[in-house]
């Protein structure tokens, strides 16, 4: 036979051999593949608004395995690691045949391991596939399963499982929660130092943890800053400078803010690996210091709370549910924002924006604070003391109780929980009863997540914003009216933003106001500027009396001490709106130097008559008047009170002519919301708001 054909013969056995071989490798892969699907096991992570580490959860193992990528880490890092575990990387196909060769020589020549052969992706391999020794079958396996994970993933893949899987000493898993453990900080940015620490620890991860054993860890750092191929990664002199930096002794806890909040989006999504939430990494932190050293303080079994808002959006910034989630004693567990509570005076700036609204009251109007029965109910001042004649900004900036009774008896409770209703919220009444002047005073159930609601149309305003539950992206605006007018509002901050702040707290340009409840079980705390509201809520969550808790003495202090921890700036309050303006007490009209109730509960200037009153319709009803069909009928308006003649407008535009009767037709212009005012002669106003069906 000719030589070529043998040769010919040969090459197409071989051919076929090789084509067999191939084919059977081809089976044998697809049958066994390497258990991938176990990589995805990592802990739950919970960020901030920017994509900031809050809290992350350990696995079902009890592993602290934070997902991990290329773009996670300080590039530095990665030319070490590869330097130091695998400089081939990027150019073999999972084995590197020329280390395997140099290791089998080194050991025949010194009769013991010199060097290793494995790869990064052979690492891989035994990281996701572990095995319980170290037999010549075991590293067979790791060959063949690196073999298969380099045939399915990129090389940028296969460095993401290394960066995610490479055990750090007991429970730390990946390079992420190795160097928050160890450094306190994400991996983007590293030093030599920490680099060179975080490539020499998977080799021998518990013999060499620094918070075990220091020493163990400076000399495996050393050998790796020592190689000439980190050096040449790392730039001229660096290693050696990097070699006198100290190792950090101790393991930190890794982040854990948020308690709360985290534990909620778990439980909304319990499949997403990723929560994003609302909230600053920089104010939550801010808060739960501030929230931390008020506990230890207050003294064993009261709680605290906080809520802060951004006015503009409703997304919640940062939220304290507890002053310690793990602190049993404190009933830690209990998200004491979303338990509705006595507020205490709290609602007092709202029953004085609805008197300003109406035109009853200026800053400068003198009102009594004297001993009051209304009907029976005979409210009493915190501190037991009358204070006389005072003007309005005193009696709320001092939170006399009288005064604000004698405003919410003339504006009525059942209006002011109508405004509430325009801001979708609905605090709870005492079962079967309706709404009473003791509202004023705290008689009531609101949470501190819908105070801050309330407040959010303070710091905006007028216009309320819907606040969201932390987790989710932005809430949805809400769609009524605003809860007061503009001028109203600008009032009531320029009467809050001049109370004095409490002892030892720098003026920081907020609105606040303080507020206790009966038997001193809530002490509260709220305060704006111009974006952002903070609420702070003081107590026992069993409702226990706490003598001495005081909102003033005991809530004010921590909300000046949140706003300057929180990191954010100060933002100036509103400029006035127009027709906004303080007026002083000897120029306002008669009818506004002083404000009084007569015998029937109609609303006297300076001993004249009544101010107006409509009696109907009332405040928030839906008249059907034909809208729907397209055919509106009109509608009557009447009132009580007041000097004839009178003026009436709907919707800000006035009638065609004054009246002097005290009942007026109306015919509207269409369905919907439609505000109406009447104005007397001494220019005295009352207003309602009624929806036209």
């Amino acid at each position: 036979m000719r030589l070529w054909h043998k040769v010919a013969i040969g090459s197409a056995a071989g051919i076929l051999l090789a084509g067999a071989a191939i084919f059977a490798l081809d089976a044998a892969d697809k049958a066994f593949p390497p258990p991938l699907e176990k990589a995805d096991v990592v802990s739950a992570e919970v960020l901030d608004a920017d994509g900031q580490l809050l809290r992350a959860f350990a696995t079902s193992e009890g592993r602290w395995r934070l997902k991990t990528t290329v773009a996670d880490v300080d590039p530095q890092f990665l030319r070490m690691l590869i330097a130091y575990e695998d400089q081939r990387f990027y150019d073999h196909d999972g084995v590197d045949a020329w280390a395997l060769g140099r290791a089998a020589t080194q050991f025949i020549r010194n009769g013991r391991i010199v060097s290793g052969a494995s790869t990064l992706s052979m690492q891989v391999a035994r990281l996701i596939e572990p095995r319980a020794g170290r037999s010549l079958s075991a590293k067979l396996l790791q060959l063949v399963r690196a073999v298969q994970i380099e045939r399915r993933l990129s090389k940028e893949q296969i460095l993401d499982l290394y960066l995610t899987h490479a055990p750090y000493g007991g429970n730390l898993e990946g390079v992420r929660a190795a160097s928050l453990a160890y450094f306190g900080k994400e991996p983007r940015r590293l030093t030599v130092a920490e680099a060179a620490l975080l490539v020499a620890l998977p080799q021998l991860p518990e013999r060499r943890r620094p918070d075990r054993n220091l020493k163990a860890a400076q000399e495996a750092r050393k050998r790796v800053l020592e190689r000439v191929a980190v050096a040449e990664a790392v730039g001229d002199g660096e290693a050696e400078r990097a070699e006198a930096v100290a190792i950090p002794p101790r393991r930190l806890q890794l982040p854990a803010l948020a308690a709360h909040v985290a534990e909620a989006a778990l439980r909304k999504e319990p499949d997403v690996l990723k929560h994003q939430t609302t909230l600053k990494k920089q104010v939550q932190q801010g808060l739960e210091s501030v929230a931390r050293a008020a506990a230890m303080k207050l003294g064993p079994k009261l709680s605290l709370a906080m809520v802060m808002a951004d006015a503009q959006t409703g997304a919640i910034v940062g939220e304290v549910g507890s002053a310690d989630y793990f602190d049993a004693s404190r009933s830690g567990w209990i998200d004491m924002t979303r338990v509705n509570r006595s507020p205490g005076s709290t609602l007092k700036p709202f029953i004085y924006g609805l008197a300003f609204e109406q035109g009853l009251v200026s800053q400068e109007t003198i009102i009594e604070d004297r001993p009051a029965d209304f009907f029976g109910y005979r409210p009493r001042n915190f501190d037991m003391s009358y204070q006389g004649d005072v003007t309005v900004r005193e009696a709320l900036q001092l939170s006399l109780n009288v005064p604000a009774v004698k405003l919410l008896d003339a504006v009525g409770p059942s209006r002011l929980l109508v405004r509430f209703r325009r801001a979708e919220v609905r605090p709870v009444l005492p079962p079967n009863e309706t709404p009473g002047l003791a509202i004023g005073l705290g008689g009531i159930g609101i949470t501190l997540k819908d105070l801050v609601q309330l407040y959010t149309a303070l710091a905006n305003r007028g216009q309320p914003a819907r606040l969201g539950d932390g987790i989710t992206g932005q809430p949805a605006e809400l769609d009524g009216e605003a809860l007061l007018e503009p001028v109203a509002v600008w009032n009531v901050a320029d009467i809050l933003s001049g109370v004095i702040p409490p002892a030892g707290a720098p003026q920081r340009g907020i609105a606040y106001k303080t507020g206790t409840s009966y038997g001193y079980r809530d002490a509260w705390s709220v305060g704006y500027d111009g974006r952002y509201v903070l609420g702070v809520w003081v107590g026992r969550p069993d409702n226990s009396a706490v003598p001495g808790l005081t909102g003033y003495g005991t809530a004010a202090p921590i909300l000046f001490e949140a706003f300057a921890k929180s990191g954010i700036s100060t933002t100036p309050l509103p400029r006035p709106p127009a027709g906004a303006v303080r007026i002083a007490q000897s120029e306002l009209p008669i009818s506004q130097r002083r404000f009084a109730l007569n015998a029937s509960g109609l609303l006297v200037a300076s001993g004249r008559e009544p101010a107006p009153q409509i009696v109907y319709p009332p405040e928030g009803a839906h008249i059907d008047l034909g809208a729907g069909a397209g055919d509106l009928s009109p509608l009557m308006l009447k009132l009580q009170g007041g000097r004839a003649p009178f003026r009436w407008l709907a919707n800000g535009k006035p009638l065609p002519d004054l009246s002097r009767r005290r009942t007026q037709q109306w015919l509207p212009d269409g369905g919907g919301y439609s505000k109406l005012t009447v104005i007397d002669s001494a220019g005295r106003a009352a207003s309602v708001g009624v929806f036209i069906d």
